[in-house]
This record gives structure tokens, sequence and C-alpha cells, in this order.
């Protein structure tokens, strides 16, 4: 099937993705977690606002009930909201029904095991992927398993508020946000749990899910896809901006001057604030991100924890190292009280907290963090990855190389990263020095042994 990728299931629907697929996956993955639970157990189940979500996850019930698995519908949520209920009711996993950021014509499925530790290839996936593509036959021999409903936004709201400052929740300091939900799960999560809250006045943009129509692209990490975002935190003397993605488990901030604050320097921001009763704690960031991150977490007392690219690489090194938090260049954020896993909602109550109980604004906060400049991630296209790495690593011979997740290579004035796309003929690189005149110099020199620069 080519609806598996490497950390999920995601295609366009109906074709190649539709409910018989859908069932398929369903058995597929309540025989693998049944197998890792002693033969019984119940499975999470939600979905997000897409139009083909309902008879997707349908069909997908339909398939784990058939494997003999138990299923508890939790119904229209966020994808961290999953997670929670995985762990809240010891599951033996979850599967929510979304396509995260695409557009509004995919759709998937993102599957997690027990105390929601998560399924991609290398972990599981495949193994489903295998058996899905062998079960179309009848399931024999097995007892069907039970279907129930559960309403759980109360707790997820109280498991959500523990990183939301009690001066914001009784109205003693109040804050005002400017929140794009991008028209997707954010849209029905940020009512739930933040609106009413005493010290919250929101300005909601694209709060409307139920249409299936996106206003702008749901992928916040397009700096377009900001500009509603820039406009209502300028035009409202808000504090801040934040906005979510497609099923809001990742966001991108903007501070009250409308300027986009890039997700390691909210890293290195809020670190302090996680390592402040913690002896030498871990924060983990992903390699791509900037030196200020790792001086951040450094100055405060705590250990730096380097992590490859991609939630699953991040979810292990957060659970390994016991860090009390982590975020990712592409706006994931992790917690140890959240069962290591990321969460949107909890990111943005974290935000609020940080702003909340400083005198100074946001961007006053983070300008120390502004130490070096970047390049941003870009994309070269060439038909041998390895030859061009090979290349650029012979061309600086006196680098320190780390080979952790692609080729890191540090020059000392300046450091890159290039990573190849599991998916397509890509390099991507990421290049940061102390001047932008610096960064472009050596993107240029570097760019000669990548390929064909695209810009998208």
């Amino acid at each position: 099937m080519t609806v598996f990728k490497a950390y999920d299931v995601r295609a366009v629907y109906p074709e190649p993705l539709d409910e018989n697929i859908a069932r398929k996956i369903g058995l597929a993955a309540g025989r693998l977690l049944l197998s890792e639970s002693d033969g019984k157990g119940a499975i999470v189940v939600g979905h997000d606002m897409r139009p083909s979500s309902p008879s997707l996850v349908e069909a997908l019930k339909e398939g784990i009930l058939s494997s003999g698995a138990d299923v508890v519908d939790v119904g229209l949520v966020d994808t961290p909201f999953i997670a929670f209920a995985v762990n809240y009711l010891g599951a033996i996993g979850g599967i929510q029904t979304t396509a995260s950021h695409n557009p509004i014509q995919y759709n998937g499925f993102k599957i997690c095991r027990a105390k929601a530790k998560p399924v991609g290839m290398g972990t599981g996936l495949e193994k489903i992927e295998a058996m899905s593509n062998d079960c179309d036959g009848p399931t024999i021999g097995v007892v069907r398993g039970s279907e129930r409903c559960e309403e759980l936004w109360e707790q997820y709201r109280a498991h959500v508020f523990t990183y939301l400052d009690p001066k914001i929740q009784s109205g003693e300091v109040i804050i005002k946000a400017a929140i794009d939900a991008s028209n997707g799960m954010a849209g029905t999560m940020v009512p739930k749990l933040f609106r009413g809250v005493k010290g919250l006045e929101l300005i909601e943009i694209n709060f409307e899910n139920d249409k299936g129509v996106f206003v702008h692209e749901p992928n916040p990490l397009v700096d377009a896809n900001l500009r509603q975002t820039i406009d209502a935190v300028k035009e409202g003397g808000c504090h801040l901006g934040i906005c979510f993605d497609g099923d809001a488990d990742r966001c991108m901030v903007v501070d009250e001057l409308g300027n986009i604050v890039g997700c390691d320097l909210v890293t290195a921001w809020l670190a302090p604030k996680f390592l402040r009763n913690e002896d030498k704690g871990s924060i983990v960031f992903d390699l791509r991100s900037s030196h200020a991150v790792s001086h951040a977490i450094e100055k405060a007392g705590g250990l730096p924890v380097k992590s490859r690219v991609g939630h699953v690489f991040m979810k292990q090194a957060m659970a390994e190292h016991d860090a009390s938090f982590g975020g990712e260049l592409s706006g994931h954020f992790y917690f140890r009280d959240n069962f290591y896993a990321d969460s949107g909602a909890m990111a943005f109550a974290a935000v609020l907290s940080a702003i909340a109980t400083s005198e100074q604004t946001m961007s006053e906060q983070i300008s120390p963090h502004r130490t070096f400049c970047q390049s941003g991630e870009i994309n070269f296209e060439t038909q041998d990855k390895d030859a061009a790495m090979a290349m650029l690593l012979a061309a600086f011979p006196d680098a320190i190389v780390d080979r952790l997740d692609g080729v890191t290579l540090d020059c000392g004035e300046w450091w890159c990263n290039v990573r190849a796309s599991n998916t397509e003929p890509l390099l991507r690189l990421n290049l940061e020095a102390s001047t932008e005149s610096e960064v472009t110099a050596r993107v240029a020199e570097v760019s000669v042994f990548l390929g064909t620069r695209v810009d998208h």
C-alpha cells in the first residue's frame, strides 16, 4: 500500500485511502496491540474534523473490533487528547484519524501503543502494513470486541492546566492572545479548554472547522500562514499570538510585536523554567536547533540532550533521559508530565504562564536568545544523496563531524546539518553563524555540493 509513511498512515481520500483500507488497518493494529498486551484490552479511537473522518473512523473501529480488541471512542478531539486518554484509561493503544497539516482531501491514522509510545516504521508500523496486506479473509475463532464512548474533556482540561499558572486561571493576571485554529482541531480544543478562563482574553481566528474548508493551509511552519495571527496581534494589542496546525499537536508563536519566534528559541526561553526545580535535569531538542538552546540549558544548570529529528526520536530521548521538557523545530513541544509526549495545548499553557510570571514582554524575554543567525531549512534536489554528502565532508576536512542524523559539520564560526529526505531525492540544509552575511556566504559555499536548490 502507498498509504504508509515513516511515522503514520497518510494519503488522499478516497484513492488510495478508503474505508476498506481503514478496516484492514484497524484489524492489523488491533492484532499488533493485542499481541503486546496478553491478548486483551481497549484501543482509544478519535478523529479530526475532516469530511472523510467519520466514515473512516467507523471502518477503522470495525477492524479493531474484529481483531478482538475493545474500542473506546472519544469522539472529535485533537491528536494529543489520544495520548492523554490512552494513559488515563490504561488502554493498550490509541489511533487518531487525521492528516495533520495536509490539505483537506487527505486523511490518515496516527497510532500509538500502551503509555502512548509511538508506532512508526521500525517500531511496529511496518508490521501493521504487512498484516493489513494479508487480512482479506474472515476472522476465525476470535471473540469480537466491545465498544463504548467516553467524554473526557473535563479530565483533559485538568491535565493540561497543570501547566497554566494559577494567576491566569483566577484572573489575577490578564493575558490577551490571538489564536489561529487554522480551521482545524484547535477550533474544538481551545473553546473546550481555554474559553472562559478568567485571565484569558482570546481573539479567535479560523475556529470554524465543520465546513471542510481551510482558509489557509493548516501548516504554521509556512510564514505566509501566520499572516492573520500577526495582523491580529498588532491590531488587537495582544501579548502573543499562536497558530496551530490541523490536528493541534503543533503550534508556532508570535510575540507582541508580531515577530515569529522560532521554535528553538521558544525552547531556549522555556527551558530554564522547567529546570528551576531540577537538579541537573535534562532538556531535549532536535539537532537543527540554534546553539542558543544548549547555551540556555547549560546556563540554567541543565543537561542539553540533542535528538534526531522526528517525534519518535524526540519521545525516546525524553523518556531515556527523564527530561522535563523538549522542543522540536517543527513546532512539537514535549512534556515529562504528559507521558513524554507532545501537546499543542500544553505548549500554549506554558507560553501563557511564562508571560504571566514575568514583568518583561515576550519579545524582551526572547531577545537574549537571539544570539545567532540561521538559514532556515533549505532543500536541494539531488539524485545521489550519498555522493553529495561525501563531497561535502571532503570539502571541510577540519570540521568536527557528528552523524547523529545526517551529517553535522561544526566549523567553529559556523555550523550546518544536512539530512536526507526519506521519501524524496532531497537534501535538507540548516546552517547557523554569527551574522547574516556569514550565513549567506556559507550557504553559498555549501550549496555547490548539495544539488539544485528547491524553494518551496
